[in-house]
């Protein structure tokens, strides 16, 4: 049954609604909209204007309706008078194709014909910087290996421990919380759950870190990478796929008795090796989405960081438990894909992570040779694996190509996406830098 946004107000004290939506460059937009006037937003949406946000429209396009959708709503646990609902993108009686979620609903449903469900968990690396956003907040935090250190996780309790205890008391799951590699930096995790409802709570998420940081004077960033020299952001995705939605139903059919070839040993079912051979088959092409940004490829093309490692791919391998590749199966039944940054948009993430498993299990693909090396210390002697792209521009020259990926994305979406994401690196590539400066002057 459809819940009643009305009823869910006045049973909750909710005085406002926040309608959402997230664009395609993975910015949340919302109006606010008083509970008296949420009944015939539920049915009729709050009115946009599509070119006013990152959506590939005009001045002339007609009003964008945020459909909420009363099934994922959310009340805020730091101000319990609002709460945040997304919404579904509609224009003159149709979806806007488009739109972020619009892709990853059309995309659940088609995995859903051949009676798959994704499921997947993911890692939000966050920073904890000034207001300005020009250094790390804690100034004690200044160890060479940061990593789970325990004084700094304390002296970062008070914002660490508020957003866990919304997350539990929004049944989220949460189950561990620490420092990770660079200074300033942490990572939050909770249960898994189906692709729709980890994307909300991805999107959730992000806007809960930033207006708790916010209330304790300090600024969150998953910027892919913030701070020359440290370990970036990435956003890692634990992905399994299951015979029945639901968090808790289902049978995984990715999982297997362990059996024979470099998958099936360490527990990955036939299906499940095919998801994979997707998703390694599309993967330099799937980094314009997963990495959309420019700076994305300071991450996964970086030097040795100040911790001595990355922790970010820059080759298409996969392994098992060994997370200098850019897929490991770390155990029976998912395997976790590296590849994703601090800016992947919620959405578009699960999507593309199904688009490519789609397609792998549909032409049986083989993942290729399982590498068993430390890849960033042994990487040089891989022969044949794709290296991942150079820069943003490669990204959407290789998305461009991937014509399978592109329709199964949506022809609508990545006509848009590519469009706004090449004016992104042609504004990038005009602006002039202090390095050309140094570097040219005296030439």
């Amino acid at each position: 049954m459809t819940r009643d946004l009305a009823a869910f107000a006045a049973e909750n004290g909710v005085k406002y609604f926040m309608v959402s939506f997230t664009d395609l460059f993975g910015a949340q937009r919302a109006k606010l909209v008083p509970a008296q006037a949420i009944g015939d937003m539920q049915e009729e949406g709050a009115g946009f204007a599509g070119f006013a946000t990152w959506l590939d429209m005009t001045p002339a396009h007609p009003d964008m309706l945020a459909v909420p959708d009363p099934a994922a709503v959310i009340q805020l646990p730091w101000k319990p008078e609002v709460a945040w609902v997304p919404a579904n993108l509609m224009m003159e009686d149709a979806e806007v194709e488009q739109a972020p979620r619009n892709v990853l609903r059309r995309l659940i449903e088609t995995a859903a014909r051949a009676g798959l469900h994704v499921k997947t968990g993911v890692e939000a690396e966050f920073f904890l910087l000034t207001p300005e956003g020009d250094r790390i907040s804690d100034p004690f935090d200044t160890a060479e290996k940061p990593c789970y250190d325990q004084q700094a996780v304390m002296r970062r309790y008070d914002v660490v421990r508020e957003v866990c205890d919304y997350m539990l008391e929004m049944g989220w799951g949460p189950y561990q919380t620490d420092h990770e590699d660079a200074n300033g930096q942490f990572e939050m995790n909770w249960d898994f759950d189906d692709a729709l409802a980890t994307a909300d709570k991805h999107s959730f998420f992000k806007f809960m870190v930033k207006s708790v940081a916010e209330k304790h004077g300090l600024r969150a960033t998953f910027m892919p990478k913030p701070i020359e020299g440290l370990t970036g952001n990435g956003c890692h995705a634990h992905i399994s796929v299951w015979d029945a939605p639901g968090s808790e139903a289902g049978t995984n059919v990715f999982a297997t008795e362990l059996g024979t070839g470099p998958a099936g040993e360490l527990g990955l079912s036939e299906q499940g090796t095919h998801f994979l051979g997707g998703i390694m088959k599309h993967a330099s092409a799937l980094a314009a989405i997963t990495n959309p940004t420019v700076n994305s490829y300071k991450r996964i093309n970086a030097p040795r960081t100040a911790s001595g490692a990355t922790w970010a791919p820059n080759t298409v391998t996969w392994t098992g438990n060994n997370r200098t590749h850019m897929v490991r199966v770390p155990g029976p039944g998912r395997f976790e894909l590296r590849l994703p940054d601090g800016a992947a948009n919620p959405y578009l993430l699960q999507a593309v992570i199904i688009a490519a498993g789609m397609s792998g299990i549909h032409h049986k693909a083989d993942p290729g040779k399982r590498y068993d090396i430390d890849m960033y210390a042994e990487g040089h002697k891989v022969r044949g694996a794709p290296k991942l792209p150079l820069n943003l521009l490669d990204a959407l020259r290789t998305y461009d190509k991937d014509k399978e990926l592109k329709k199964m994305m949506g022809s609508p979406f990545s006509e848009a996406y590519l469009g706004m994401k090449h004016r992104e690196w042609e504004s990038f590539v005009s602006h002039f830098s202090n390095w050309e400066k140094e570097h040219t002057l005296d030439i």
